[in-house]
């Protein structure tokens, strides 16, 4: 077993990266339910105690995407792993897609993708507890029912069965992570420093112009000589830090200087898919879909970043 993951029993897991705590089986329900049902059958748990525990809930999109390992496939997750019954399909998140509330957002674990689905589809449900040090909030902080329609996020936990699971067992009212500082993101006279992950960013309205193949994004952001050297083309994991799951087109923070110059759909990753190597990450930023992109075709854009 990977050092990463201890066992507590036969049946938790904890993920020593994150601190977070896992059931070791990945379905532990056996079948796949609606996002809403997901909600409610989480509550549920926590009121018998789901092997020895409370405190259970649906992982936001931060922490479901921390087990994903990009570089493997079949599962998508780290090597040595001590996980049964993972399915190579979808997994909800308890994060609401903003850009289209009646949708959550899941991973594919065959691969590691990530995207929305509609939140009356079946998708299997792998809840988490326990708290993190190291990852941050996805940045929701709105709350929408099944249909898509805005409610109230009531975090004291205090409603019973649908309603009550989704007024406070959702990414919007549960908030959990890191909060960002305070201001975020700092201009600088290279680009734009995030004070939350330390890496400094190319100013969006200065990014490298037109759509690229991989090879070509990956020569671009290395020749990047704004400020002095370091630049490269950034790690999936480092594009979607960027993220807002509160906002959409593009789903940005509103404290990144000149993000309305970030028009185009996507951004290339050095992230090489595990899957089939002729394909590597993208970050599609209007949507804040994580996806891949054939490395041969010239239809991302070019965000280099580097350790500030």
């Amino acid at each position: 077993m990977s050092r990463r993951f201890h066992l507590h029993g036969q049946d938790l897991v904890q993920d020593t990266s994150t601190g977070l705590v896992w059931p070791r089986s990945a379905n532990p329900l056996g079948y796949p339910l609606s996002w809403a049902d997901a909600l409610a059958e989480v509550a549920d748990m926590n009121r018998v105690r789901f092997l020895g525990c409370d405190g259970w809930r649906m992982p936001n999109r931060v922490e479901l995407r921390s087990l994903v390992d990009h570089a493997r496939r079949q599962p998508a997750l780290p090597a040595g792993h001590p996980f049964r019954e993972v399915f190579l399909g979808w997994y909800w998140t308890s994060t609401t897609n903003a850009g289209q509330p009646a949708y959550a957002w899941n991973v594919h674990l065959e691969g590691g993708r990530m995207f929305y689905s509609r939140k009356d589809e079946f998708r299997l449900l792998w809840p988490v507890r326990g708290e993190s040090s190291v990852l941050p909030r996805t940045g929701q902080n709105t709350c929408f029912d099944a249909a898509g329609v805005e409610i109230p996020c009531a975090g004291d936990g205090g409603g019973s069965g649908h309603d009550g699971a989704l007024a406070c067992g959702q990414d919007g009212a549960q908030r959990r992570g890191l909060p960002w500082p305070e201001p975020r993101f700092e201009e600088t006279a290279s680009g734009v420093l995030d004070r939350l992950t330390g890496l400094e960013w190319a100013s969006p309205h200065r990014l490298p112009s037109g759509l690229h193949d991989w090879a070509q994004a990956l020569r671009l952001a290395a020749d990047w000589n704004e400020g002095g050297t370091g630049w490269r083309l950034p790690e999936i994991a480092e594009l979607e830090s960027l993220l807002d799951a509160d906002r959409a087109n593009p789903a940005l923070p509103p404290g990144l200087p000149n993000t309305q110059s970030v028009t185009v759909d996507g951004f290339w990753s050095a992230t090489v898919s595990g899957f089939d190597a002729a394909w590597a990450f993208v970050l599609y930023v209007q949507k804040g879909a994580v996806g891949v992109g054939f490395k041969a075709g010239k239809e991302f854009a070019v965000w280099p970043v580097r350790r500030g």
